[in-house]
């Protein structure tokens, strides 16, 4: 379609030719845009007519499809001449619509990574930009920012997130224009997460030009105002989250920022929630300790010797006395050195094997350093010789486990590979252990303490695919399902919070994430259940109960927490524990994170509850996901701008602008029929393709009870 004084005009001048250019191609002509070609196009011309008129006087190719984006990026440096004169041309005249077109025109060509880089070098920033300045191409000097960072890579987000300024400035002098306060605050979304999402510290000096913390306190103070759309608030509560891991500081600084984001964590939008949820955790990262404990007994036996407050021995006693850790441990650690010394005496190596089996499988500290010791002159301690193969206690253990094989019994070679991983985690080579209980449990698929050697490492999902069927065993004791449990919860939550973070618009990743967060918040449950009252870990769960209770319950909970009462009274009872018992409470990520959310609850919801209604009300609207828009032909432009089937090589990751509408209720085809390990890559029961497991050992197990209920 021509332009408004060029209806019919079918003999229009081309341009043509001439010398060369400036530019850094210089092996490409520069291009001369006949005078006849500014006239078509007045300031009164609405977008889709520009934009139109645009592609059609330079035979531009459907940029809208995968092989028109591969047409102009095979012709790039003639194409670019031509727009580029164009430009220059409106921009000599004072034509800022058509100015604002060819800048809507580039902004689609930034669909192909490639051409996006070559725009980029070939300065598209500096052309957008003079554009914001003038009322009538402000919004599509806006909308071009928007779609090249929704589309662009890490590299175009960041040059543009040095922008920042500018558009806080923005917002700050248009403060009722809807279309600036939500396009301004997407494109500082998309541009500043890819500078502060990331693992390591970003560069100091970048992230002092982006001016984090006034983009955050423009962004709060922005989606206070009626004015603010869905999709603007949604983008906002991405950005503020993505400033928690590196600058923690201008986070607190900011004010209402902390409890809008607690308060997050009463929308009814899951989503909403676990990205507010995550963006706390961050936010404790810096100033967290690891949750190491180093044993000493002696300090345990001082601790009990001067006895347990009458509240505490109460509790054990309705637990069970015998039960709890405490005694265990104490217990353990005398029959261990009544092991060792009958071992000194009769040279029993399987005995002692036997004995050492068992008790690895009762408590934690149950292996203690020591040696064979005598008095020697002036009152020094020497190393006696006793015959044994070992001097150092703990050495016993890859002897004792020689002698059970030699033997040959399965419960023997059950006990010789519970032996040598006890003695690979003492020696903190967990890589071994974890090689060495994955050949275990191929030997004998119910020997419950390997895979909790397994989930000893790093690798989240290996770890909890473990305890998962470790879980499942018949015979397991009772520490060895606790520690299990303990595993489980820290390996699914810390899952659940970065899948969630990083699943953007792919629901059946977001889903999975949910599935981890119900998986590790089940397990929370019957670990503190379970658990005895003294267990140094019963700290670490109730952290995460309560975490992942206000983020899956979020508007059903009471805005006083009522129904955390109790796990905030085993919470204090837990504190006297460890106190009493010489364990130091670390300042662990969870327990900061958790100190956050119920210090600013209340506070938050009297600050921003209503705000948060307002949210949910939008969100559950069916136009909840389209930008608003000042005019038709702002709207016509939008479309157009965001209508592209994209080529390969773009950013795999694009930034999530909205969030998918997953519940608690439809994650089940996310865990296993039998074991209930959260996965995205489940096999299906070939009978019924109801069911799904990990894999065939999942599904033979559960055949048993499965079978009567499959169809074949």
């Amino acid at each position: 379609m021509p332009g408004p004084r060029g209806r019919g005009n079918k003999n229009r001048p081309k341009a043509s030719s001439s010398g060369t250019s400036g530019s850094a191609h210089t092996s490409v002509p520069a291009y001369t845009i006949p005078e006849g070609f500014f006239a078509d196009i007045d300031n009164g011309a609405t977008w889709a007519v520009i934009v139109d008129y645009l592609c059609k006087y330079f035979e531009l190719p459907d940029l809208s499809t995968r092989s028109g984006l591969k047409k102009v990026h095979a012709h790039f440096n003639d194409i670019y001449k031509k727009l580029d004169s164009a430009y220059v041309g409106a921009q000599r005249r004072g034509n800022e619509k058509l100015m604002g077109g060819i800048v809507g025109v580039w902004a689609k060509m930034c669909a192909d990574a490639n051409m996006r880089d070559k725009l980029f070098h070939e300065g598209l920033l500096s052309k957008v930009m003079p554009l914001l300045e003038y009322d009538s191409t402000r919004h599509m000097a806006l909308n071009a920012l928007t779609v090249v960072t929704h589309h662009g890579g890490t590299a175009a987000r960041r040059e543009i997130a040095r922008k920042n300024p500018v558009l806080v400035r923005l917002i700050q002098a248009h403060p009722d224009d809807a279309k600036v306060l939500e396009l301004a605050t997407v494109t500082m979304a998309h541009a500043t997460s890819a500078v502060l999402s990331v693992e390591d510290p970003p560069d100091a000096g970048l992230v002092k030009e982006i001016q984090v913390r006034a983009v955050l306190k423009t962004t709060v103070e922005g989606i206070k105002k009626p004015l603010a759309s869905h999709y603007m608030m949604d983008h906002a509560f991405g950005l503020l989250t993505s400033a928690t891991r590196h600058c923690p500081e201008d986070c607190k600084a900011t004010p209402g920022m902390l409890p809008l984001l607690v308060t997050c964590l009463r929308s009814a939008n899951l989503g909403a929630r676990c990205t507010a949820l995550g963006g706390l955790i961050r936010l404790t990262a810096n100033e967290s300790e690891p949750d190491r404990q180093n044993f000493d007994p002696q300090r345990l036996i001082s601790a009990v010797q001067r006895g347990f407050p009458d509240n505490l021995q109460a509790i054990m006693m309705d637990y069970g006395f015998e039960r709890c850790d405490t005694v265990l441990t104490l217990k353990s650690a005398a029959d261990y050195q009544r092991a060792m010394l009958r071992c000194a005496q009769d040279h029993d190596l399987y005995a002692l094997g036997r004995t050492l089996a068992m008790l690895i499988q009762r408590t934690e500290f149950s292996i203690a350093e020591g040696m064979f010791q005598t008095d020697g002159p002036g009152g020094r301690h020497e190393t006696i010789d006793l015959g044994l193969p070992f001097t150092m206690w703990t050495d016993s253990l890859p002897h004792c486990a020689k002698a059970l094989r030699a033997r040959g019994k399965p419960s023997d070679l059950d006990d010789a590979d519970v032996l040598d991983l006890k003695f690979y985690i003492i020696r903190s080579r967990i890589p071994d252990a974890i090689s060495h209980g994955q050949r275990a449990v191929e030997r004998n698929p119910e020997l419950a303490y390997a895979y909790y050697a397994i989930s000893m490492g790093a690798d989240h999902e290996q770890g909890l695919r473990a305890v998962k069927k470790g879980l499942k065993c018949k015979n397991i004791t009772p520490f060895v399902r606790t520690y299990m449990l303990w595993r489980a919860v820290e390996h699914a939550g810390d899952l659940g919070v970065s899948v969630l973070q990083d699943a953007k618009q792919d629901d059946t990743r977001y889903a999975e994430g949910v599935a981890f967060l119900m998986s590790a918040w089940e397990d929370s449950k019957t670990f503190t259940a379970e658990a005895p009252p003294d267990n140094r870990h019963v700290q670490t769960i109730l952290n995460w109960y309560i975490i992942l209770t206000i983020a899956i319950k979020g508007p059903e909970l009471s805005e006083e927490l009522r129904e955390l009462a109790a796990a905030r009274r085993k919470l204090e009872t837990s504190t006297q524990f460890m106190k009493m018992l010489n364990f130091t409470i670390k300042k662990t990520q969870m327990r900061l994170t958790r100190e956050i959310i119920l210090d600013l609850y209340s506070k938050g919801v009297k600050e921003w509850g209503s705000f948060i209604k307002h949210f949910d009300e939008l969100d559950a609207r069916a136009e909840k996901q389209r930008p608003i828009s000042s005019t038709q032909a702002d709207d016509d432009l939008a479309a157009w701008l965001e209508n592209m089937k994209l080529e390969e090589g773009e950013d795999a990751r694009p930034h999530m602008c909205s969030h998918p509408k997953i519940s608690t209720n439809n994650v089940a085809l996310y865990r296993c029929s039998w074991c209930g390990n959260p996965s995205a890559v489940l096999r299906k029961c070939g009978g019924c393709a109801k069911t799904r497991y990990c894999d065939g050992q999942c599904q033979k197990k559960h055949w048993s009870e499965h079978k009567a209920d499959c169809k074949k």
